[in-house]
């Protein structure tokens, strides 16, 4: 009996340090650190396994996707104005 690895990683190129990088600006910074917290928070409230539901390819596939949405909204509001 073999067991099968899983090599899911919700953390994968998110950047949790608390450090502040050299070129990151202070408001960038602030920003980076609570969203790092709410999802922390999230993952310890609900767990690896549900939070492996929300979030099949990572964090960070779901942030990204965020964006694009974010911009497309505003683009869309914007002409209709």
């Amino acid at each position: 009996m073999t067991k099968e690895q899983d090599n899911y990683s919700a953390f994968a190129e998110i950047n949790l340090s608390n450090a502040r990088s050299e070129n990151e600006s202070y408001e960038d910074y602030k920003k980076r650190l609570k969203q790092n917290e709410g999802i922390l928070k999230l993952y310890n409230t609900v767990g690896r396994d549900v939070f492996k539901e929300m979030f099949p390819n990572g964090v960070q596939e779901a942030l990204k996707n965020a964006e694009e949405a974010e911009k497309t909204n505003a683009e869309t509001l914007g002409e209709s104005k």
